[in-house]
């Protein structure tokens, strides 16, 4: 399919858009509304939402976006859609942002403001701040906007992006949907901050390490083959023998170690989960490889020391997330660079890993934003967010959308 792409001299409209008096009140509607904004991002984040767990947080997410005269289901992974009519008129461009968190609150009280004005909590940054925004622009849409013969507006509310969610629902929107079949474009938001356009994406592996043996006796039984120690000989080996700084840059996390049920107890199992991501498939390739043969070597050391039963290992792949990139001539990204000037915007092209892996991995064009305001300490318990400056993320996102519906950018890679 192919991608498309404007002359790099070409002057994307801008004047137009921005003397149309809806366009202008939509401006002013972000200005105007920061409390409604507000609000709803903080209601959004406190309706606990962890990977897998999304269910709760879709249905207030569709009744919000219900109310505010959109078209919505729930589709058969968890997805909220929202069309801007009942006609459902195609090709869609999306407008996505993921439901679920990597912490989830414990209490509505985990999610709160400091008398700065800043936000607090689970969630409130990555990806409270999509969440917000994907409401904010559906409310204005709804306000101002008329329904014209371009493509039509999809929202999607989507689940499985973090973690072990493997980018569940995107994969499900893109490959199965009736409606995601036919989306032209997406422009997917993730976290706050302006300053980056992605539009490489990332591609990772996870894995689980399970190393298992007889358990015992620490003083009886002393001698036998340790899962823990064998695992501990494996991430030791793996990340000797890991060559950081040489070659396609890449990175791996041993974010989870577990085993042992007491100081006094040989452990019956020991087990790790592994996260490897790079810009390159083959060094991925290589790295999974450098994880299999340290599991293998440590588990045979271990097994050669034993004086008794032995031990054994799996590796299971948990998720991989696929590679992708989108031209720099691409007609999007031109869209984005001149709203980005108009708005006094400076960003950078930059590689991560997002919902947007999905659907660049298909070769349909897709970017992933920041939605306006600053935070910080994503997945992490001092996660923050404050508002300040969220309009220009807001603006900066209706005016690529309406131009990418304008009629003026044709999808010639459309899909079929």
């Amino acid at each position: 399919m192919g991608t498309p792409v404007l002359p790099r001299d070409h002057a994307v409209p801008l004047a137009d858009l921005l003397a149309s008096r809806p366009v202008r009140d939509c401006m002013t509607w972000f200005q105007r509304e920061k409390k409604w904004i507000n609000e709803r991002h903080l209601e959004v984040c406190r309706i606990p939402a962890p990977t897998f767990f999304e269910q709760k947080r879709a249905e207030w997410a569709a009744e919000v976006l219900r109310t505010l005269g959109w078209d919505v289901q729930i589709d058969k992974a968890g997805n909220v859609i929202a069309f801007s009519s009942a006609a459902r008129q195609t090709p869609y461009i999306a407008l996505t942002a993921h439901l679920d968190t990597v912490l989830a609150p414990r209490n509505p009280e985990d999610v709160y403001v400091s008398p700065d004005g800043s936000f607090h909590g689970p969630g409130v940054s990555d990806n409270g701040a999509g969440l917000a925004a994907l409401f904010a622009i559906a409310a204005a849409w709804k306000a101002c906007l008329k329904p014209d013969d371009g493509p039509s507006l999809l929202l999607v509310a989507n689940v499985g992006e973090e973690g072990e969610g493997n980018l569940s629902g995107m994969r499900y929107l893109c490959n199965q949907s009736p409606a995601g079949r036919k989306i032209r474009n997406f422009i997917v938001l993730d976290g706050p901050n302006t300053d980056h356009i992605t539009c490489q994406a990332l591609a990772s592996r996870r894995f689980d390490v399970g190393i298992n043996g007889p358990g015992g006796h620490s003083w009886s039984d002393y001698g036998i083959g340790n899962p823990v120690h064998a695992l501990s000989r494996a991430i030791t080996l793996f990340n000797d023998q890991c060559t950081n700084g040489v070659g396609p840059r890449h990175s791996y996390n041993f974010g989870v170690v577990e085993g042992g049920s007491s100081v006094n107890s040989i452990p019956a199992s020991a087990r790790a989960k592994v996260d490897i991501r790079s810009e390159n498939g083959n060094k991925i390739a290589e790295l999974a490889a450098l994880l299999t043969s340290s599991v293998e070597r440590a588990v045979e050391t271990e097994n050669q020391r034993s004086t008794g039963g032995k031990v054994s290992a799996k590796i299971k792949e948990l998720g991989a997330r696929p590679a992708g990139q989108l031209p720099e001539d691409a007609a999007i990204l031109s869209v984005i660079r001149a709203v980005d000037t108009h708005l006094g915007l400076r960003a950078q092209l930059d590689c991560a890993s997002t919902d947007a892996n999905v659907p660049l991995s298909l070769g349909i064009p897709a970017v992933s934003i920041g939605a306006g305001g600053q935070g910080g300490g994503a997945h992490t318990p001092s996660e923050w967010f404050h508002p300040e400056g969220r309009e220009f993320g807001l603006q900066r996102i209706l005016l690529s959308l309406c131009l990418l519906r304008s009629g003026h950018l044709h999808p010639a890679g459309a899909r079929e």
